[in-house]
């Protein structure tokens, strides 16, 4: 029977199905509060686009009346792929725990572990599939604790299996040097070394991946001129290829759209051109994939290749 088939397989051959529109949909992530509550002008085309399949994830969405209604409405799409619901839950769900660096300052590392099986437990409770955590650079300065942290909190989230109902998808963020902006002012540039990278910045996110990190996010800051979210090194030469990640890279809010004030890209297409070139699998909130990527694949500017890789 289909269902008993590897997942490969059936990936696969869902992605024979699909139309070009529905693989770009599948890329798509909408933020949206109380989805299916009092019709706005918002969440009318949300929800015609659910049930359109022009989306593959939610966040902000939580509750078991929320994402069993809104997934009700992704099911009504021509190929019925479920949502994956996700939320920022840094430090703790319901129960809530010291920030990270508070965390790290403990050196308890089975505390840690234990403090994100619980908010996976209670995550997982009201609908929820994914975290965007753990925040690797909440640690701290230190490369070793913040490498042993890091994989704490993966192993914790994610629990013994992804799929029980105590473990959510772990997300380490945000790739990368995200702490080392310029003048301490957030979203900034970074202007950093090969050496400082590789030794500093790099190694808890290798950790992450190492202890089986189901998703990477990319980060709002340019790195020696190039927006994260944008950079073929990072992404692709560095984790998808280097380090063999098999996982997918979501952007962070509007960072696909964020590469045009940055100077980066000349529009919201060259942004979409140049996310999904560099490894940047799902776009958060700026509809830059939903509105471009679906023309540029036309236009044979975009492989249809890079479009199916990211779905997968």
């Amino acid at each position: 029977m289909a269902h008993k088939k590897p997942i490969s397989e059936r990936v696969d051959y869902l992605l024979k199905l699909m139309t070009l529109q529905e693989k770009v949909g599948q890329l798509n992530q909408y933020s949206g509060r109380e989805v299916t509550g009092p019709v706005t002008s918002k969440q009318t085309y949300l929800l015609k686009d659910i049930k359109d399949g022009m989306v593959g994830s939610m966040l902000n969405v939580k509750g078991a009346k929320e994402t069993r209604e809104t997934q009700a409405v992704a099911l009504q799409s021509r190929l019925k792929i479920p949502l994956l619901f996700s939320m920022d839950i840094i430090h703790g769900y319901k129960t809530v725990f010291p920030i990270p660096l508070a965390e790290a300052a403990s050196w308890d590392l089975a505390a840690i572990r234990q403090s994100a099986h619980i908010a996976a437990k209670e995550a997982a409770a009201v609908g929820l599939h994914w975290t965007f955590a753990p925040m690797v650079e909440g640690a701290g300065e230190d490369t070793y604790l913040g490498s042993a942290i890091a994989r704490a909190r993966v192993l914790g989230f994610q629990g013994d299996k992804l799929g029980d109902t105590d473990a959510i998808m772990a997300c380490a963020k945000h790739f990368a040097a995200y702490g080392l902006v310029m003048a301490g002012r957030e979203y900034n540039a970074v202007d950093i070394s090969n050496q400082l990278l590789w030794e500093t910045y790099l190694p808890p996110f290798k950790a992450a991946l190492d202890a089986g990190v189901a998703t990477f996010m990319n980060s709002f800051n340019a790195i020696n001129g190039i927006p994260a979210t944008g950079n073929s090194y990072l992404q692709r030469d560095i984790l998808k290829d280097k380090w063999n990640f098999k996982g997918f890279m979501v952007s962070d809010w509007g960072s696909i759209g964020e590469m045009i004030p940055w100077g980066y890209a000349s529009d919201l297409s060259d942004a979409s051109l140049k996310a999904i070139t560099a490894g940047s699998d799902m776009d958060m909130e700026s509809e830059a994939y939903k509105k471009t990527l679906a023309q540029l694949v036309i236009d044979q500017k975009v492989d249809i290749k890079l479009v199916d890789d990211a779905r997968q």
